[in-house]
């Protein structure tokens, strides 16, 4: 919003300028969104203790857990208006890749909070079924998929020679000029590709796939894109959600993620360092780099009230749209195979309940009990049935997620 205003009558404002650079929206956005987190976040606090939204813990025998029963849920709607209020302030609205990113944040936190009414006000301690949220996300997925896949706005470029660039047609190139007057000739691609992490020359197509089968086979690349999107929103949405077992781990871990998207985000829209590195350019997608500064604001926010002993729990509201938010980014950016990476946190969680039920399952047909491969699922709370401190197992998982956050980043090159 700032930024649209400045630019039509900022004309003769000292520092109007500086709202054209994506580093100082974003640094603005990382500052507005931790103070509305922090200010705000103390009274959505207390409205919520108030309303005695308090989360219903079950006694599973872990130490400290029932100590849990009362605290205040909810508490994404702190991470979510955060986010939002900040990225209308200082993003480009015009730029389809936040606009994306504020349908999928609106949906994803929308289902749920119907999740945590259900749960907290009807008293039902299913909360939402479990069909209707994969539903939710699906169609999410299938918008953020056909959005990618169709608009025209979405393109990546590369860039070609000079001789090349004489040959084709002027629609189809960019030209990106130096502050030394070099020039570069960008070729404007609208295809489905990604990018494989440790591979040089890593650029994949979807479409490769389905050309296995027959070039008539490529047609249908949309829908294989498609599915691969719900897929992965779907996953890392989930991974989030069971991640949150814990104080500040869901949070936290977030956080770390998000930051790491940041700097793979800038890199990715800035023609300059996409060129040095060696990696896919994406126009546009540098802007998003203005909305992770408010999302990694909030979550550092939210982790003030959020940290051991928690004063307040995200609920569903904030740990479905966490995932979605960052599964949603790393797509936009074309790093959605670096994910099992990233966010190797969510997924060991997923993987952890996901063996945990099989064996169980598998166990009790074959043998007539059930036996377990954990003390207890997701991964945190096995940790927890050995005795480990509920703040140094979080305090684990972080150094885990930065290592894993460095790695991620270190791609860019390591090849």
């Amino acid at each position: 919003m700032l930024y649209h205003l400045f630019d039509q009558f900022g004309s003769g404002i000292p520092g109007a300028g500086l709202f054209g650079f994506i580093s100082f929206r974003a640094a603005l956005a990382v500052f507005v969104s931790l103070l509305i987190s922090l200010w705000w976040g103390k009274g959505i606090i207390n409205l919520l203790r108030r309303m005695q939204v308090g989360e219903t813990v079950r006694d599973l025998g872990l130490e400290g857990q029932m100590k849990k029963q009362g605290t205040p849920t909810m508490g994404g709607l702190i991470i979510l208006s955060a986010t939002i209020i900040p990225t209308l302030l200082f993003a480009r609205l015009d730029n389809i890749y936040i606009l994306l990113l504020l349908v999928a944040t609106v949906f994803l936190g929308a289902i749920g909070f119907v999740d945590d009414y259900i749960k907290v006000f009807k008293k039902d301690k299913s909360g939402l079924s479990g069909k209707f949220k994969i539903v939710g996300q699906v169609g999410v997925g299938i918008i953020i998929g056909a959005t990618v896949y169709f608009h025209p706005e979405i393109r990546t470029r590369v860039e070609v020679p000079e001789v090349l660039a004489s040959q084709l047609a002027e629609s189809e190139l960019h030209t990106v000029t130096e502050e030394d007057g070099t020039v570069h000739y960008m070729l404007n691609r609208k295809s489905p590709n990604t990018t494989i992490p440790f591979i040089k020359d890593n650029e994949f197509n979807y479409s490769s796939v389905l050309g296995l089968f027959g070039r008539n086979a490529r047609q249908y690349t949309w829908l294989v894109y498609i599915l691969v999107v719900i897929f992965i929103i779907t996953a890392v949405s989930n991974g989030a959600n069971i991640t949150d077992g814990l104080d500040g781990l869901a949070t936290g871990t977030s956080a770390i993620i998000v930051l790491a998207l940041g700097v793979l985000a800038y890199v990715s829209g800035n023609v300059i360092f996409s060129e040095y590195l060696n990696i896919m350019y994406i126009p546009g997608s540098g802007e998003l780099a203005v909305f992770i500064g408010a999302l990694l604001g909030s979550c550092i926010g939210f982790l003030w009230y959020n940290a051991y002993p928690a004063q307040v729990f995200m609920g569903d509201t904030g740990s479905l749209a966490l995932g979605g938010i960052i599964a949603t980014i790393a797509i936009l950016v074309r790093k959605e195979l670096l994910i099992p990476v990233l966010c190797g946190v969510f997924l060991v969680e997923n993987l952890s309940v996901m063996v945990q039920v099989s064996y169980f399952k598998y166990t009790r047909k074959r043998f007539g009990e059930g036996r377990r491969v954990l003390l207890m699922s997701p991964l945190h709370h096995h940790f927890q049935k050995l005795g480990i401190h509920e703040s140094k197992i979080v305090s684990r998982f972080w150094i885990v997620g930065i290592i894993l956050a460095v790695v991620s980043i270190v791609t860019l090159k390591l090849r």
